[in-house]
């Protein structure tokens, strides 16, 4: 699945209770997916570690959603290697 079908499919699932939430309760959410995958990362199996990186990449996505972000675009700024430089591997000091 590609961003722009995972955004489709966030929306249609999720749309409506996400927006009813709003903005600020939806970065609440996600910020405590990412300590959820904190915790996975330092103690958790792979399939613990899995699960909490999908959260917070549906979080990311139902936030992108509500703000209008088209995550397809917005991943471009590193379609070319880094940002910054341009370089791949980045040669950044």
């Amino acid at each position: 699945m590609d961003l722009t079908q995972l955004q489709a499919v966030i929306e249609q699932t999720y749309g409506a209770r996400d927006r009813a939430r709003g903005v600020p309760s939806t970065v609440a959410w996600l910020a405590e997916e990412v300590g959820e995958l904190a915790q996975a990362v330092r103690k958790g199996t792979p399939e613990q570690q899995a699960h909490e990186f999908a959260d917070v990449i549906a979080w990311t996505v139902s936030l992108a959603n509500q703000m209008g972000i088209d995550l397809s675009a917005a991943v471009q700024r590193y379609a070319d290697g880094c940002p910054r430089c341009g370089a791949v591997p980045c040669d950044c000091a």
